[in-house]
């Protein structure tokens, strides 16, 4: 199972960005799939995560009424929409992926992933 993360770049406070994820491999439709950051210095956090159904989502306070998470099974890929973005959003974005949970889990632990990502930075300007 392989996992590619696309869509950061530079952006000012205020402004927005989406971020994608593609999975191939595996049964995509299967997967819990996760957002997960890491600031320099910093340890890795949640973001925000989604059940294979999609019916249920998770997201860390920092974030709540500012990112969105979604997926679209037919293309294999999970999104994060992200909006109002600050300084303190700046970290490298990790997408993640687990199988084999019920149709309504989400998990915000990284421990609980089971494919990772390269990452895709995100840098926002003051």
């Amino acid at each position: 199972v392989q996992l590619q993360a696309s869509g950061g770049g530079l952006v000012q406070t205020g402004g927005s960005l989406r971020l994608s994820c593609v999975v191939s491999g595996g049964t995509f439709r299967t997967y819990v799939m996760g957002w997960f950051r890491q600031a320099p210095g910093e340890e890795r956090e949640f973001v925000a995560a989604i059940s294979w159904s999609g019916s249920n989502t998770d997201y860390a306070d920092s974030v709540k009424g500012r990112f969105t998470i979604s997926r679209d099974n037919a293309k294999n890929t999970v999104y994060l929409q992200m909006n109002s973005l600050k300084p303190e959003d700046t970290a490298v974005y990790y997408c993640a992926a687990r199988g084999g949970s019920s149709r309504f889990s989400t998990y915000s632990t990284q421990g609980e992933y089971d494919y990772w990502g390269q990452g895709t930075q995100v840098t926002v300007s003051s």
